[in-house]
């Protein structure tokens, strides 16, 4: 048996109470020294507090009081040993002294088995306990005491977020086929212009523009890129009557777009939004 589980042991008996008056004299000593005995002691201490929780106090009967005293009497009794005479040569002596040792090597032993018997029965006591707890927790958690029922689980079910309304606008000439198509989303206010139809002219840009009575003149929504997308999220400083009931024009202007901020080259195409996507409606309670 190593030191660690003898102290563990010790640490265990020592909270059970079951240690005789020098064995926890010695015990006490060792956690005024010790840290790591100490934290022992605390660890099984933490154990019965939670045990001593689900147990109410119980008296003893009077007569357990009277066995008790009576077997103190006895075990007082017993334990007073008269002195031997000293042995009459050196060998003797050096035989009890051999003998002495022996003795209390097995004292010592016998004293760690009965407190590896008692911490190993206790030990089991605890897992049993436990066990009981645990199924009293999930079938009849009432008869627990209120420190140890367990809490009502609460679970939080999230609605899923709406779906904004998509609109989108065909920007074209005299209802030929599309040159761009406009996707605006109302819920960020980005906007994505996809190139259909339009050619590039060499050294131009075109310029996507929104019209409206609101505006005092055309504002421009920047120049459209030369790839299949171009994405900007600058409507938002518009309200959403405006978005959606403003005509957007795109203008062929110098590369780069107009220098004026408002519209120099000729209007090419033109469209109004309408929505292609409705806002998903929440979902009427049952």
């Amino acid at each position: 048996m190593t030191d660690s589980e003898d102290h563990n042991a010790l640490a265990a008996e020592y909270v059970l109470g079951t240690l005789d008056a020098s064995e926890r004299a010695q015990a006490e000593a060792m956690m005024s020294t010790d840290k790591d005995f100490a934290g022992l002691v605390e660890a099984w201490e933490r154990r019965l507090n939670t045990l001593s929780q689900m147990v109410g106090q119980v008296e003893p009967r009077s007569e357990v009081w009277e066995k008790i005293r009576a077997e103190i009497a006895q075990t007082t009794a017993s334990s007073v040993q008269f002195p031997q005479a000293a042995a009459p040569s050196d060998m003797r002596a050096a035989n009890a002294d051999d003998a002495a040792l022996a003795a209390a090597n097995v004292v010592a032993f016998r004293g760690q088995v009965r407190r590896w018997r008692n911490v190993a029965a206790f030990t089991s006591a605890i897992a049993a306990a436990l066990v009981a707890m645990v199924a009293t927790q999930a079938y009849r958690p009432d008869l627990l005491p209120e420190g140890l029922r367990p809490k009502p689980q609460i679970q939080v079910v999230q609605a899923p977020a709406p779906v904004p309304a998509q609109y989108v606008a065909v920007l074209q000439k005299d209802g030929n086929s599309p040159a761009f198509i406009l996707t605006v989303d109302n819920a960020t206010k980005n906007f994505t212009v996809r190139k259909v139809d339009a050619q590039p002219e060499p050294g131009k840009s075109y310029e996507l523009w929104i019209v409206s009575d609101k505006l005092q003149q055309p504002r421009s929504l920047g120049v459209i890129g030369g790839d299949e997308f171009t994405a900007r999220p600058v409507l938002s400083s518009y309200d959403a009557d405006t978005i959606n009931q403003a005509t957007y024009a795109v203008t062929v202007e110098p590369g780069g777009g107009s220098p004026t901020g408002v519209p120099t080259g000729p209007i090419v195409f033109t469209g109004k939004l309408v929505e292609s996507v409705p806002a998903a409606q929440p979902s009427p309670k049952k």
